[in-house]
């Protein structure tokens, strides 16, 4: 079975031997990847463990238990890493999981801090995450211009319709 993080790795191999401590994450976007992966499986000891020591005494430890054992997991996207990699101490993962919760599918989008300590990293504190505008590569197309379809017609009375 692969990996919940959605690495193409059996779990084991994967996020499964970071949450049972057979190896530490060697960076952030690893740590991160085996949190959602312990939320999926439930981990609650290895989610409180991950936690900075000084967050811990903040962790509502009965909710989260809750939420990870009655949502479904439906998966992880990796947004953005910034730094986190084995020679920092410091790194922030922006992420959305997806999952559903009492019947309802939700999106999780959160931009997570995550600090080193003694050679191992631990998650510090998460902040909603935004969304941010699309650019566009190319330029607009009118509504009269040509459809980029390449059908001939006006894009109003084709794509655009």
């Amino acid at each position: 079975m692969n990996c919940p993080c959605g690495n193409e790795q059996p779990y084991a191999e994967c996020c499964g031997a970071i949450i049972k401590g057979e190896r530490q994450a060697l960076t952030t976007e690893e740590l991160m990847r085996a949190r959602y992966s312990a939320h999926s499986h439930a981990e609650m000891d290895f989610l409180f463990e991950s936690l900075h020591p000084d967050n811990r005494d903040e962790n509502d430890r009965e909710g989260s238990r809750d939420w990870a054992e009655n949502s479904e997991w439906h998966g992880l996207d990796i947004i953005e890493v910034v730094d986190g990699g084995a020679d920092d101490d410091h790194g922030t993962v922006e992420f959305i999981a997806s999952y559903t919760y009492n019947g309802d599918l939700a999106r999780y989008h959160e931009v997570a801090t995550f600090d080193k300590l003694d050679g191992v990293w631990h998650f510090t504190e998460g902040t909603p995450g935004v969304n941010k505008p699309v650019v566009r590569e190319e330029p607009k197309i009118g509504r009269n211009d040509p459809c980029a379809c390449g059908s001939g017609k006006k894009y109003k009375k084709c794509c655009g319709s």
